[in-house]
């Protein structure tokens, strides 16, 4: 009697077949895991570095000065006109904050513009020119660059890893930038709702498990190095109904007009004299950035040496009540620096100093408000400003509360945001970084039907090609029919 053929382990095991055939396990799956594990903890690792450095440069500045108050008015210029004159060429997507960069990268899916605008070259190049523009005193923030440097490491990470569609690319560019301010300010909830709100400009299902991964897992490296700890210290403050609403209309409509006129003074205009300043600047780029860096430094003399650097200490001073503080003069000339570094056209983002310049205006509507906590009235003013700045009020308000650990604002904070957003849009209908990706995606589109066989040339690289003029950088490029509808709907 013949015996039966022994089963094999898949046919007798058809349960645990069906579980490693599960979605779970898949190779490609596993692989698109391992990379963004990767990539959120070297995007932690390099927000940690990079905020340490910018530290110690800004450091070094205040005790080169403490030598002379003199000092900026010769160094300043001259480091500001050699950043400018590094940038020039192949390093020029290195320039300005870096989020206009991945927010036209996210919408431009072609190899050679992202490997341009998000190349490891340029990242690095970005941390170190940042450090170095902190090292002389530049008014200006680290953290739109670590959004810039978290793109790269992810786009760079993910094309390592064999993933070359562009949709796919588009997701891992996101989720770096999300890991990125999320790392820089110690606020993973923000880098979730800035990446929706500012640099996607829209929600898909499928972004949600690649954002959260990236921003836990790096937050997971954070804190495991830096601590649980809140930016600007935990803020005790609330604001109850009645009189004391009044700080937020104030603070709102006050924060949102400067911060929209902020926007457009960095924006410069196609008339008037704006127009006048930005062709200058196209004209003769590293003198104008000398220029711009003297500027600074009489500033810096004007103001006791307060309008140099990100603006932290100033702007902690107030929402913590300090006894000394900045003064009330302290946001004119505040917002006044930062307009000259970011015309410099060096690398350097505007979020801190955006802060800055919001914890002013709050300290100075506090002092017409004796009845109301000035706390809260700081709080407000930093949240309105910066909605007014970026256009994206609820991030700016989630922002706001998790430097300061305060949830007790949270409706008069998203109130006085959203009328910032409201006022700001009078100086400045189209937020600040989303202007300048759509002057990048116009030269972009204009280059490419220039030149389109150069532009599909394969990229097997990390090479970064000269940009050549850009109108995100210089002065502003007409507006094509496009971008009138556009503007109009």
């Amino acid at each position: 009697m013949s015996q039966s053929p022994t089963p094999s382990p898949k046919a007798s095991n058809p349960r645990l077949r069906a579980v490693l055939g599960h979605e779970f396990f898949a190779p490609y799956l596993w692989k698109r895991r391992i990379a963004l594990w990767s990539g959120a903890v070297l995007v932690a690792l390099a927000a940690i570095v990079f905020a340490r450095a910018s530290d110690w440069a800004f450091a070094l500045f205040q005790k080169i000065i403490a030598h002379g108050i003199w000092i900026p008015l010769i160094m300043t210029p001259v480091v500001f006109g050699l950043l400018c004159w590094l940038t020039e060429g192949r390093l020029r997507a290195a320039r300005g904050s870096g989020i206009p960069q991945v927010i036209a990268s996210i919408h431009i899916e072609g190899q050679g513009f992202r490997s341009r605008m998000l190349a490891l070259p340029i990242a690095v190049s970005k941390m170190v020119l940042t450090i170095i523009a902190l090292m002389v005193g530049a008014s200006i923030g680290r953290e739109g660059p670590t959004v810039h440097v978290g793109a790269g490491l992810f786009y760079s990470l993910g094309r390592r890893f064999g993933f070359t569609d562009a949709t796919a690319l588009s997701r891992f560019i996101l989720a770096g930038g999300a890991a990125g301010i999320a790392a820089a300010f110690n606020t993973p909830l923000a880098g979730v709702v800035f990446a929706i709100e500012e640099l996607a400009g829209t929600f898909e299902h499928r972004f949600s498990g690649l954002l959260l991964t990236a921003v836990i897992v790096g937050g997971v490296v954070s804190l495991g190095i830096n601590g649980n700890y809140a930016y600007f210290g935990t803020v005790q403050a609330s604001l109850p109904l009645g009189h004391a609403w009044l700080a937020v209309l104030e603070c709102g409509m006050f924060g949102g007009l400067l911060g929209g006129l902020f926007a457009r003074l960095i924006l410069l205009s196609r008339r008037g004299p704006l127009a006048a300043i930005g062709r200058l600047r196209e004209r003769f780029p590293v003198l104008f950035a000398v220029g711009c860096g003297l500027s600074l430094a009489i500033l810096g003399v004007l103001s006791h040496n307060a309008v140099y650097g990100t603006g932290y200490a100033q702007a902690r001073a107030f929402v913590q009540e300090a006894p000394e503080t900045a003064g009330h003069a302290f946001t004119v000339y505040k917002l006044l620096a930062n307009v000259v570094s970011y015309w410099a056209g060096i690398p350097g983002g505007i979020f801190s100093p955006a802060l800055a310049v919001g914890a002013g205006i709050g300290h100075n509507i506090a002092h017409f408000l004796p009845n109301v906590p000035e706390a809260a009235v700081v709080l407000l003013g930093m949240s309105a400003y910066l909605s007014g700045v970026t256009g994206a009020p609820l991030t700016s308000a989630v922002i706001a509360m998790e430097l300061t650990n305060n949830q007790d604002m949270v409706i008069p904070i998203m109130a006085a945001c959203l009328l910032a957003r409201a006022a700001a849009s009078i100086f400045c209908p189209t937020p600040v970084y989303k202007d300048f990706a759509e002057r990048m995606m116009e030269d972009f589109e204009r280059q490419h039907a220039q030149q389109p066989e150069a532009e599909n040339q394969p990229d097997d690289g990390d090479e970064v090609e000269d940009l050549g003029a850009s109108s995100a950088y210089t002065d502003p490029a007409e507006p094509t029919e496009a971008s009138l509808e556009d503007s109009k709907r």
